[in-house]
């Protein structure tokens, strides 16, 4: 006989402790092979396939896309194994015909018997065997935010039972309804829809009896909850404007022999270098000279962390909202490499495809805000880090060069910095050679 196995949503690292569920990738009665994805779940980093470590028939699967689950909860139940014999049947919501919906989870729980043998159970995130990914036809809608699987014996526990049907409790949820309060009316204290329905025409018959004193309020307007990419960011810059004192230089530049040099290099053949990539040369150059601004404050210690190696964070707007994806060892890579990695990443980030690890351990940020067509900024810092240098639009405007007024490519960079870790002269230093290097690029370029 088939045996259950229930698989909880893992510790996707970095600290995560909560996901929400965006889109289920099976359905009750599917045979899913070991390590095959089962769920797009939305982190506060990153959007995530969770593979299921079993292979065999899905049970039941617990959540609502749109569901926030913590982790260690239930997402689904596997049969695994079996000889044959009929497993566990699952169970049918509330107001579905159940017509063929046990037979067929029976037959497939039959059917994978011949393809796994006891229960296949490896390591999250391991490969594992190729399996025929197959879909049971289903005759009826099976429930898919609660359990769908066999009939639990009768509950010995007191207080309210658990509503089965994902509709009643949508159904209350539209009505504003606390489910506690409900007496069901179905087997051992059950909350059905009929439940539900009466006490929300019997909260209007309420609310229609009580007098109209004062005029209606005026609308609270849209609520969006912060969660998820939004929730992050949010948090993110609250803790950077609590703990971190920051305060901001800026400075015009001349880059029009940047554009030039970059102009010529591409000229040459070869693959492209990016406008990013070069002030990524120019950054990791001038952390060099200014090792403070690559650093982390310890709160805790009381101490400054200088940290030996720059892993450069830019800042990225995508559907899902603001990421900031990490370069790692952006110090030891060429213009060519850099030009490579920040594609990668801009592309993975527009896909919704960026790992927990691509947007974490970054060590500086660089924010190219002139491709909203601004000229500057005073941007948060990115917390932990200790600076993030701004790039505005890079225009035409008059300047004086070589004492003769001239039409030249004109940038204002700034530097927002934790006045922790060094004062404004550290600050300022930084932020002109930085604008040396854009002025006069050619020293620079011959390390390319």
């Amino acid at each position: 006989m088939a045996q259950v196995l229930e698989f909880k949503l893992p510790d996707l690292g970095e600290g995560l402790t909560e996901a929400e569920i965006v889109r289920w990738l099976v359905a009750v009665g599917d045979v899913v092979a070991v390590d095959q994805p089962v769920v797009e779940v939305e982190t506060a980093k990153a959007m995530v396939e969770v593979p299921c470590p079993y292979g065999g028939v899905v049970t039941a699967r617990y959540g609502e896309e749109g569901t926030e689950l913590p982790v260690g909860a239930p997402l689904l139940t596997v049969a695994v194994g079996g000889t044959g014999e009929p497993g566990p049947a699952p169970a049918v919501e509330e107001g579905a015909e159940p017509t063929g919906t046990a037979a067929s989870a029976e037959s497939a729980v039959s059917a994978v018997s011949s393809e796994y043998s006891g229960n296949v159970l490896v390591g999250y995130g391991t490969a594992g065997p190729a399996a025929r990914r197959r879909r049971v036809r289903q005759t009826a809608p099976a429930a898919t935010s609660a359990p769908v699987a066999a009939p639990a014996p009768a509950p010995t526990h007191q207080g309210p039972v658990p509503v089965i049907s994902p509709l009643v409790r949508k159904l209350a949820r539209d009505g504003g309804l606390d489910l506690r309060q409900v007496r069901g009316s179905g087997p051992e204290g059950l909350i059905l829809r009929a439940d539900v329905e009466l006490a929300l025409a019997t909260a209007r018959d309420r609310q229609s009896a009580v007098p109209e004193t004062a005029p209606a309020p005026a609308s609270a307007g849209e609520r969006v909850p912060l969660r998820g990419v939004r929730g992050a960011v949010a948090d993110k810059l609250s803790r950077s404007r609590t703990e971190i004192p920051d305060a901001t230089c800026w400075v015009d530049a001349d880059a029009t022999e940047l554009m030039a040099a970059r102009a010529a290099m591409n000229a040459a053949g070869g693959p492209k270098i990016s406008l990013l990539a070069l002030l990524a040369r120019i950054c990791v150059h001038a952390l060099a000279r200014f090792p403070e601004l690559n650093s982390t404050v310890d709160t805790a210690a009381r101490e400054i962390v200088r940290l030996p190696d720059v892993h450069l964070g830019f800042a990225a707007q995508t559907p899902r909202g603001l990421v900031v994806p990490v370069v790692k060892d952006a110090g030891r890579r060429t213009a060519e490499s850099l030009t490579e990695e920040f594609g990668r990443l801009t592309e993975a980030a527009r896909q919704s495809a960026l790992t927990p690890a691509d947007l974490t351990g970054g060590t500086f940020t660089l924010n190219n805000y002139g491709v909203f067509g601004v000229d500057g900024s005073t941007p948060i810092i990115n917390h932990p880090e200790a600076a993030m240098l701004g790039v505005g639009r890079i225009i035409p405007k008059p300047w004086v060069h070589r004492g003769e007024l001239a039409v030249r490519q004109v940038v204002q960079l700034s530097l927002t910095f934790d006045h922790r870790v060094c004062d404004g002269g550290t600050a300022g230093g930084f932020l002109r050679y930085v604008a040396d290097c854009v002025e006069q690029p050619a020293v620079l370029l011959r390390t390319v």
